[in-house]
């Protein structure tokens, strides 16, 4: 591998086209795939986990063509810890420059005895053996202990140096089924660092089923964790995955409490979301932290006035610093006569405060019955409050909406 050891230096696994998209409504076709992939480069991920080549020929042929496509790609491709999928793996990723092979099993005793039915010492004898194998195709070599959250901790332990031993340059401890809080989750992560003395990378995959994937990875990485499975909108099984803009986002704003880098270029975040949104059958939910359609929105009269005073008042990252052009206000009932009036303006209006009241009146009846009020509306109120004498306003007023 050709990581740096620079500790402060966090890598962003992305498996947007793989995890995510195992779950409902978010399958995608090898164009698709290799569309979002060209997006997800240009973000600037550092692992690019494309799929899942022994699952369909669909997912052979994405990790196939993203290989071609971008050869100078660390593109990963995930396999059982079994023969057939690693090869399998292997040649999906024969176009590729920068190989990983991705090789899970278990290793939970309730997956151990109602999934694989097998001993620890045999699910440790299929890990150290797929690892052996995927490193005669490729020198980077990653190892996931699937429920890892749910593993005992000497077995665990055991596991992981045993892999690395083996040749695996990553391991991955996910918490499979999203049940760790942030204080075990370290206390997991600080004990498998210090067994593996620093001889691979240590790396996160947290689902959100109590919505705590991102607390739960920022934590892994304050405990010693340089790697984080993540996808973009965090979508993925069930709940979801870890997202990919919010770990990046907070490590960024709140780089004094969370001291790490990334090689993330943000302001491709929100373009990322975007077009996720558009091959998929949803977009995220629009209170979604930094990509919503909310997120960057303000509607409470307050909130309106101090941010059309000082934007910081209301908003702690710049829009722009994700890729959205700027922050929006939403005029509805809660507005305020600021907001009101800097709309007015925007439309081409200066009204003076005994009109900006009759107009306000007005704006409060319809708010009041609606989920918002648009700019013809209120384009609408003006008017009849002018008597259709169009004042000072701008020529495309009328058409503004």
């Amino acid at each position: 591998m050709d990581f740096t050891n620079d500790r402060k230096r966090v890598y962003i696994f992305d498996t947007t086209l793989r995890d995510g998209e195992q779950s409902p409504g978010c399958s995608m076709s090898v164009p698709e795939k290799l569309r979002m992939a060209h997006k997800l480069v240009e973000l600037g991920v550092d692992i690019l986990e494309a799929g899942f080549p022994i699952a369909s020929e669909g997912d052979y042929e994405a990790v196939r063509e993203i290989s071609r496509a971008m050869p100078e790609v660390r593109v990963a491709a995930l396999a059982r810890a079994t023969r057939l999928d690693v090869e399998r793996a292997a040649s999906a990723l024969e176009p590729c420059s920068r190989p990983r092979i991705h090789t899970f099993i278990a290793t939970s005793d309730i997956h151990l005895k109602f999934k694989l039915r097998k001993s620890r010492q045999q699910v440790l004898e299929d890990a150290c053996k797929a690892v052996e194998l995927a490193r005669q195709f490729t020198g980077d070599v990653e190892f996931s202990a699937e429920d890892a959250m749910r593993t005992d901790l000497d077995y665990l332990e055991q596991v992981s140096k045993a892999v690395v031993a083996a040749g695996a340059g990553t391991v991955n401890l996910p918490d499979t089924v999203g049940y760790s809080t942030p204080a075990e989750h370290a206390a997991m992560i600080q004990r498998i660092d210090k067994a593996l003395e620093g001889k691979a990378i240590l790396s996160v995959h947290c689902h959100n089923d109590l919505g705590l994937a991102t607390a739960n990875s920022l934590a892994a990485v304050v405990a010693g964790a340089r790697q984080i499975e993540c996808t973009i909108n965090g979508i993925g099984e069930r709940a979801g995955n870890c997202a990919l803009e919010e770990v990046v986002m907070i490590m960024k704003v709140r780089n004094d409490q969370y001291p790490f880098e990334t090689g993330i270029r943000t302001e491709h975040l929100y373009p990322a979301s975007q077009m996720l949104s558009g091959i998929i059958t949803f977009g995220p939910q629009p209170n979604k932290a930094l990509v919503g359609a909310n997120a960057f929105a303000h509607e409470a009269g307050i909130h309106q006035d101090g941010y059309l005073k000082e934007k910081s008042t209301y908003e702690i990252i710049d829009p722009q610093m994700v890729g959205i052009p700027e922050g929006r206000l939403v005029l509805g009932k809660h507005s305020g006569r600021h907001a009101l009036r800097s709309k007015c303006e925007l439309l081409g209006y200066n009204l003076t405060k005994d009109e900006l009241d009759a107009v306000y009146s007005g704006f409060i009846a319809i708010a009041d019955r609606k989920k918002g009020v648009t700019d013809n509306e209120i384009l609408g109120l003006i008017r009849a409050m002018k008597g259709g004498e169009h004042t000072v306003h701008l020529s495309d007023a009328a058409s503004a909406d």
